[in-house]
């Protein structure tokens, strides 16, 4: 039985309006209860709209990705890519000191 599934793409921008909103049916501020609510109605309402999606959809997007993690990988890219970051690191720190007045 294929399930309807219109309102998913509404209620997940919903939830996920109420989780970066910084208003809260319960302030955060309460101590253990001000969280609390975010702990079990965000699961809860993510595991609602991942229960309205059809199964046949989200078995292609899941075949979707399965493939992307298939594709090669290079090692010398990230290899280069970390180096990059290590020399830029590098060259700040060197910066800060050569130029921080003292």
């Amino acid at each position: 039985m294929t399930r309807a599934y219109h309102g998913t793409p509404a209620l997940a921008i919903a939830i996920a309006a109420y989780a970066l909103s910084p208003i809260d049916l319960i302030p955060d501020f309460i101590p253990v209860l001000g969280y609390l609510d975010d702990l079990i109605l965000l699961p809860l309402g993510i595991w609602f709209a991942i229960a309205l999606v059809p199964d046949e959809v989200m078995a292609e997007c899941r075949a979707k990705a399965g493939a992307v993690l298939q594709r090669p990988i290079s090692r010398a890219g990230m290899i280069a890519i970390v180096v990059l970051w290590i020399a830029g690191a590098f060259a700040l720190v060197w910066a800060a000191f050569r130029y921080w007045p003292r």
